[in-house]
Order: structure tokens, then C-alpha cells, then sequence
């Protein structure tokens, strides 16, 4: 093997021994999937907030959700929620959402991002 090749596959070793493990999680159209259970206590709570129609703490929560940064799959306009996720010590609304797409009660999927759209994980129940 030459000195590139064995370059390469030592480059390529490492990035998979170092991979985040976000990366290592199922996906479900390409978003990673992560339990309810390990989402911090404030998105559980606003999680079951959703399911049982509120009331919620800003009033921007339930406004419709653009999917302009295209991370979420593509629904038509107005299919997408969003909801504040408290983040403790912080005055504002923070980065912190969860996403729902489908009836407000019992959406078909709940998407969670703590860095304001940048990433989300697919909620599992």
C-alpha cells in the first residue's frame, strides 16, 4: 500500500472512530432520531404541553413553522408548529424548539433543536 493510500485510510479511520454520536443514531428521512427520555425535562414538558393543547408560555408558540432551512422533510405550508423550549437562566426565548408536523394534539412527527434550526433530532416517544 503506498504512503497515500495508507494517508487515506488512517484519515478515514479517524473519522469514523470520531464521528458525533448524533451521527451514529437511526434517521428517519435523513434527521436523526432521538428519545423523548433524553431531551431536557423543560422539551419533555412542553412536549406533553402540545399533546394536551397548551397552555403554552410565549406567544409565539403554535405560530407556523417555514421550513426555509429545508433540515426538516417537505410538507406543504402551515404543516409545521413551533413551540419555545425554555432554557434555563436565559431571559429571552433561547435556541430551543420543538417542531410538530400534523394535528396539533397528535402530530405525526415532533422534531427537537437546541441551536435555533441549525440541527434537529426526530422526537421517538
Amino acid at each position: 500500500m503506498s504512503r497515500a493510500h495508507r494517508l487515506l485510510a488512517a484519515i478515514a479511520f479517524a473519522a469514523c472512530a470520531f464521528a458525533p454520536a448524533a451521527q451514529a443514531r437511526a434517521t428517519v428521512d435523513d434527521v436523526p432520531v432521538g428519545a423523548l427520555a433524553d431531551l431536557p425535562k423543560e422539551a419533555r414538558a412542553v412536549d406533553a404541553r402540545i399533546r394536551s393543547g397548551g397552555p403554552f408560555r410565549y406567544d409565539r408558540d403554535g405560530v407556523v413553522f417555514g421550513n426555509r432551512e429545508r433540515m426538516l422533510p417537505p410538507k406543504p405550508r402551515g404543516y409545521y408548529h413551533e413551540y419555545t423550549v425554555p432554557t434555563p437562566g436565559v431571559r429571552s426565548r433561547g435556541a430551543r424548539r420543538i417542531v410538530c408536523g400534523g394535528p396539533p394534539r397528535s402530530p405525526d412527527a415532533c422534531y427537537y433543536t437546541d441551536d435555533h434550526y441549525r440541527t434537529f433530532r426526530r422526537i421517538r416517544e
